[in-house]
């Protein structure tokens, strides 16, 4: 029997296949990283907003990036812990659509924005005496409000043309969140043009930005290679360290989940929920670490807030 009124649909969402029995104890370790998550992106968020040393292009975007991963791990938040404390696996389609939507535009949000702190990088390097007139304050904003709006338009189509799907038999989806391939595959309707728009949509967001932001490290190579003194050198490469190691924990569980979906069908099931249940946590969790732990500024505004809270 298939379904018109998408509407009134209910699916239900999967936690561990094969584990079930140990959900409470598996809801553990997620805890601790929605725990660490929101707490390190909070905390990134109020030094920059508190400390005025760091009301700088750079710490800018940092909190850009603080803002999206945390909106990409209160997206999963609900339903992963729901599904592991109470069993609660129901979900109407409009909730399904929304919650697609919202993981799908911090992503691209997140992507966007390596892509700009990646451009900002290479603006200080090549360019430092016109740094402050190149990125200012109002730029910032623009810059802002673009990430917004493009990640926005790509994706409304991609999400709102699932509703002209019929759904047959099965509502059962392999994840605990909505996942739009997921979605498609229950689907008794041609879904061609579904897949179509989500791979457009994917590669002119999340595809553009990765071979731009390798194009502006190239550029920042060849800028770095000019300069004269090794120990220029080597500063304006440390500056780079923990932009390279946000696009590292970004990217790599990204690619790794396609490779398992690809060529990991021989797999046992819940290792395909596993990773595609932390591949949205590791850039909320790690970003903040990165950050503390290799820029001397944050670390120094984070120690100081920690010890005034002490006095």
């Amino acid at each position: 029997m298939c379904f018109n009124f998408t509407s009134s649909i209910i699916f239900l969402l999967t936690g561990v296949p094969g584990l079930e029995a140990f959900h409470t104890w598996i809801s553990i370790p997620f805890c601790f990283l929605y725990a660490a998550a929101l707490s390190g992106n909070s905390l990134i968020l109020f030094v920059i907003t508190t400390q005025p040393s760091l009301h700088e292009p750079m710490y800018y975007f940092l909190s850009m990036l603080s803002t999206t991963d945390l909106g990409l791990s209160i997206s999963t938040l609900v339903t992963m812990l729901g599904i592991f404390w109470f069993n609660a696996r129901e979900i109407n389609f409009n909730a399904c659509l929304s919650q697609m939507f919202f993981i799908k535009l911090f992503t691209v949000m997140e992507s966007s924005v390596l892509l700009a702190m990646a451009f900002d990088r290479f603006v200080a390097i090549s360019n430092p005496l016109r740094y402050a007139t190149i990125l200012t304050h109002y730029r910032i904003a623009q810059i802002g409000v673009a990430i917004v709006i493009r990640g926005t338009l790509m994706l409304t189509p991609m999400v709102a043309l699932l509703k002209r799907l019929s759904f047959c038999s099965s509502h059962v989806l392999h994840h605990s969140y909505c996942f739009h391939p997921d979605v498609m595959k229950l689907s008794c309707t041609d879904t061609r043009i579904n897949s179509a728009v989500g791979l457009t949509a994917m590669i002119s967001t999340v595809g553009v930005d990765s071979v731009f932001i390798l194009l502006s490290y190239v550029l920042i190579i060849r800028t770095v290679l000019s300069i004269a003194s090794p120990e220029e050198r080597r500063k304006a490469f440390s500056t780079c360290v923990s932009h390279i190691g946000a696009v590292a924990v970004f990217y790599i569980p990204l690619i790794s989940l396609s490779f398992v979906h690809r060529f990991g069908k021989g797999a046992p099931p819940y290792i395909h929920t596993l990773i595609a249940n932390t591949y949205l946590l590791i850039p909320p969790v790690m970003n903040p670490i990165i950050y503390s732990v290799k820029t001397k500024q944050i670390r120094r505004a984070v120690i100081k807030i920690l010890h005034s809270k002490e006095t």
